[in-house]
């Protein structure tokens, strides 16, 4: 079952099985760790949790198996981070709360309907006033146009319908790729552009490291090359709380690049 009605599916979950990694995340933070029973092996947050729980399988590929011996009373999956087929096979047995989160405000509305659902809104509720209080305090620069990678071979970008872009937007930077929709493939002459000022490469999905950078700044030496902080773009959830600090040390970057 797909949970469609949040507040008539809140109970006191106690088997709580996370497909999503900011999501397992989010749940530990909200003083769920008892309850979580199972996450992916992408769930590195807090470090020790794949050693606490049961670990069944990646994102995009899920030991369904192993989740349905764990008798879960509560699936938490993402619509984008899971794939639809196994979601709906677990679904025909579980409760599966299918999240879908492609901005800050989406993002902001599933941390309070999760903690509705595990009756935890309390503590929900204090996250997302400190998450939106720490994003006001977030001090605006010039908007300056900037490309999002994250895969190479083919090269990939970010669109206008996900969340990195919003949170692009809310760093202060204008997504060069803003016409696109989700994960467009690009040739890398696209980012020669005179207008792309800021290219950030993200430490994942693709983990861009140093020699990626110091080639496309060879390839593009009038541009501001930056490796970027995957999490501090995609992790929708708690880690949004950090988010603005991080964001402030890549507006000191900018700053001195454009000065």
């Amino acid at each position: 079952m797909i949970i469609q009605d949040i507040n008539a599916a809140a109970k006191n979950y106690q088997r709580i099985v996370c497909l999503v990694p900011s999501l397992s995340n989010l749940l530990y933070d909200l003083g769920l760790n008892e309850q979580l029973l199972a996450v992916t092996k992408f769930c590195i947050h807090p470090k020790s949790l794949t050693q606490q729980k049961h670990v069944i399988g990646g994102t995009k590929n899920l030991n369904l198996a192993k989740i349905a011996s764990l008798k879960p009373d509560l699936i938490i999956a993402n619509k984008e981070e899971n794939v639809k087929e196994q979601i709906e096979k677990l679904a025909k047995d579980f409760p599966v709360l299918l999240t879908d989160i492609n901005s800050f405000d989406e993002a902001i509305d599933a941390i309070v309907n999760i903690g509705i659902l595990t009756e935890a809104s309390s503590a929900a509720d204090a996250l997302t006033h400190e998450i939106k209080f720490s994003f006001s305090k977030l001090q605006p620069i010039t908007p300056i146009r900037a490309a999002y990678l994250i895969w190479k071979d083919p090269f990939m970008t970010v669109g206008s319908d996900t969340f990195i872009h919003d949170m692009m937007q809310k760093c202060g930077l204008i997504n060069a790729f803003g016409d696109h929709l989700r994960y467009p493939e690009i040739q890398l002459e696209e980012l020669s552009h005179e207008n792309i000022k800021v290219i950030l490469l993200s430490s994942e999905p693709y983990p861009f490291k140093k020699h990626h950078l110091e080639w496309i700044n060879h390839k593009f030496p009038d541009k501001l090359i930056l490796l970027a902080d995957g999490e501090m773009f995609s992790w929708y959830g708690s880690k949004m709380l950090h988010m603005p600090e991080y964001f402030e040390t890549l507006h000191a970057q900018i700053r001195n690049y454009v000065l």
